[in-house]
């Protein structure tokens, strides 16, 4: 499958890195917000550079539809390794409360220095960076008490930068989302594809469709067996093809003279998959690139 981002966002990458910029030295933090289904995929190498010096704190939304497991996996990975990461969800709620108090504990001495110089209880700011469709839009809002930020369930949403004034002492300052000119890796633009980062309409829906069968048949066999009631025997050395054509007849998505509706079986695939209706289910782990299948649920 090629991906190439730039054909999509012409120019966009240009735009908000110049935006980062010219307004990093007006942020206290940079709040970088990741999928948890694929946080390596996700994390945007050019923004990394940009903001290279910078306090940060990783959050990695979305963890609801991510494998536990995995999620677990993850924090210890970043405690150990990098900068301090929050497992959240933006649509249930989870670990939104603790971001506060992270922000403020690695802001701990220059919230010191302020209160040196009188300035006890000035107002952080931080800024919001992250992949098209990762969820900045309700973060803000969650943070913010309200609807105060455009949110929609596709890419590409935010276009321009805003501020916006929160009740945790932050203002936060939301970047539109962007993708990098180059992904190094097939599987890197895959799964920002599977998971709604790049929008369907650029895509063809059934090859990327043939992919989520073949990813989810070895990262994940149980739950694709039992939610589409296959066989092992209907699976075992099947091609992405085969796959979503069983699939569709199994459902059902038949048209004239018995022929499976591929484009209706594919679209139905990707949703349940992006809203965890077929399981909990992480693309990626620390020890691989897109591993995801000994994680205790798959």
């Amino acid at each position: 499958m090629a991906l190439d981002p730039i054909q999509w966002f012409p120019g966009h990458m240009a735009k908000t890195r110049r935006l980062i910029a010219e307004c990093l030295s007006q942020v206290d933090i940079v709040l970088e917000l990741l999928d948890a289904r694929i946080p390596r995929s996700s994390k945007n190498p050019e923004i990394l550079k940009l903001t290279v010096g910078k306090p940060k704190l990783t959050l990695l939304n979305k963890a609801s539809l991510a494998d536990p497991f995995s999620n677990d996996a993850w924090i210890s990975y970043y405690a150990k390794t990098e900068n301090e990461a929050l497992l959240i969800d933006c649509v249930t709620g989870e670990g939104i409360a603790k971001i506060g108090d992270a922000v403020r504990g690695i802001l701990a001495d220059k919230i010191a220095r302020n209160e040196a110089k009188g300035m006890a209880g000035r107002r952080l700011s931080a800024m919001i960076v992250g992949i098209p469709n990762v969820g900045k839009s309700s973060l803000i809002n969650r943070l913010a008490g309200g609807r105060r930020a455009k949110v929609e369930n596709r890419p590409g949403v935010t276009t321009s930068k805003q501020w916006v004034t929160t009740s945790i002492g932050l203002s936060l300052l939301d970047t539109p989302g962007v993708l990098w000119p180059k992904f190094d890796e097939k599987s890197v633009g895959e799964n920002l594809a599977l998971t709604g980062a790049i929008r369907d309409g650029i895509l063809d829906v059934e090859t990327l469709a043939m992919t989520l069968c073949e990813k989810l048949t070895a990262l994940c066999p149980a739950l694709f067996l039992s939610r589409y009631k296959l066989s092992q025997d209907e699976t075992e050395g099947r091609d992405g093809y085969d796959l979503l054509e069983t699939v569709g007849r199994k459902r059902g998505f038949l048209v004239a003279g018995g022929e499976v509706n591929m484009r209706r079986t594919a679209e139905m695939l990707l949703d349940e998959f992006r809203s965890a209706t077929i399981g909990r289910i992480s693309l990626e782990k620390p020890t691989g690139r897109t591993e995801g299948g000994d994680t205790g649920v798959c």
